[in-house]
Order: structure tokens, then C-alpha cells, then sequence
């Protein structure tokens, strides 16, 4: 699954809405993020007791080859288009932003894609050691995307990527990356180009629940 970093997706700035080929659902392990430098972006996603863990971080449309991101970022978001994101992510900042960069790249309409993100949160399977651990683990990142995969039925481990970041005792798991399809009905494989943003630490960190 390695391959040379030169095959990184670019970002392209601008575009049409709607060009583009499948969707990145992108899932963040709050105590891996919040243990990586996360609490000064969102410190109430890493306030002690907070118990939180896999939250959206956002829903990405995807080329093959690249990315597009501010494809209309003057686009207005009024708080009732956020009513989705309650419970899904971190904050309403966070959704916000990730409507500028990303959203008005989907060709959807503000609460129709909040609500597609909502939906597919709620319909991943969660594996049970991963929803609320009371004690630091360590795994391998295919041990982990086995899980998701057992967990979910047509999701195999070239269907997502994990991401980790470098913390106090190393690699810290961050982030979990699913690929979909464009109509957000099916999972697919993701592209060469996601794969070379995944771990390639053999032993990560995975932090329990604050």
C-alpha cells in the first residue's frame, strides 16, 4: 500500500461545484487529535470529561488526482442549514469552515450536505473497542481498518485510509478516511493518491476517552 509521497493529491482551488469524482468521509479520533496539538483548534472537543471519540471532521469531494476546495467560499451558511451537525462534529466553527472549503465544492445546497454527512456518520458501525476505551491500546493501522471493515458490510480495508499523528509516545491515531461513491451510496476504493496520506507506522497509539 506504500507509495512514493509525490503521488499526494493536489489541492485545486476554484472549479465548477459538483466536479469531481467520489466523496472522502473523514472521521477524527478526538483523543488522538486532542493528544496531537487538537485543543487549541477545538478545546471543547478536548476538555477533560468530554468522553468524545470519533467525530466528523468533514465530507471531502475527491478527484482521482486532486481536490477541490473553495469552490464558492463567499457562499452563505445560515445557523439553521448547521442543525445537522449537533452530535456529528466538534463545533459550529468547524462546520462552517469545512462548508467553505469543502461543501461548496459538493454541489449540494448547505443542509442538504450537512444532512448527507449526518446520515453517514450515523450509519457507520463503530467497532466496540473503539467507542468508548477506558485505557490507551496500540494496533497496527490494518488491524484497525479490519475492525471498521467486520463492523460494516462492504467496507474493505482499500476503502480507507488511517491517519496518525506524532505525539508524546509517537504515532497517535487521528483520523479515520472512508471512500464513497459520488451519489454517497456505496463504499469504493479509494485512489493512490489518498492511500500515500495513510499511517505507515506498524504500532500506533490509540488514546482512551478523555
Amino acid at each position: 500500500m506504500a507509495a512514493s509521497s509525490s503521488l499526494a493529491a493536489r489541492e485545486i482551488r476554484g472549479g465548477a461545484p459538483g466536479d469531481f469524482d467520489l466523496y472522502l468521509l473523514a472521521l477524527t479520533w478526538s483523543p488522538g487529535f486532542c493528544a496531537t496539538g487538537g485543543t487549541a483548534k477545538q478545546p471543547s472537543q478536548c476538555g477533560i470529561g468530554s468522553r468524545l471519540g470519533f467525530l466528523v471532521h468533514g465530507l471531502w469531494p475527491q478527484g482521482e488526482r486532486d481536490y477541490p476546495t473553495e469552490c464558492n467560499p463567499g457562499a452563505f451558511v445560515q445557523r439553521r442549514d448547521l442543525a445537522a451537525t449537533g452530535g456529528v462534529m466538534p463545533s459550529e466553527g468547524l462546520a462552517r469552515y469545512e462548508w467553505r472549503k469543502h461543501g461548496t465544492c459538493s454541489g449540494l445546497s448547505p443542509a442538504r450536505y450537512f444532512e448527507a454527512m449526518a446520515t453517514l456518520y450515523r450509519r457507520m458501525v463503530i467497532p466496540d473497542a473503539y467507542r468508548s476505551p477506558a485505557q490507551d491500546s496500540r494496533a497496527a493501522p490494518l488491524e484497525i481498518e479490519r475492525a471498521f471493515s467486520q463492523a460494516n458490510p462492504g467496507l474493505r480495508p482499500d476503502m480507507m485510509t488511517v491517519v496518525c499523528g506524532r505525539g508524546e509516545h509517537g504515532s497517535v491515531l487521528t483520523e479515520l478516511r472512508i471512500c464513497l461513491s459520488k451519489d454517497l451510496r456505496n463504499f469504493r476504493p479509494c485512489p493512490a493518491q489518498l492511500q500515500v496520506q495513510g499511517c505507515r507506522t506498524r504500532n500506533i497509539l490509540i488514546p482512551a476517552l478523555n
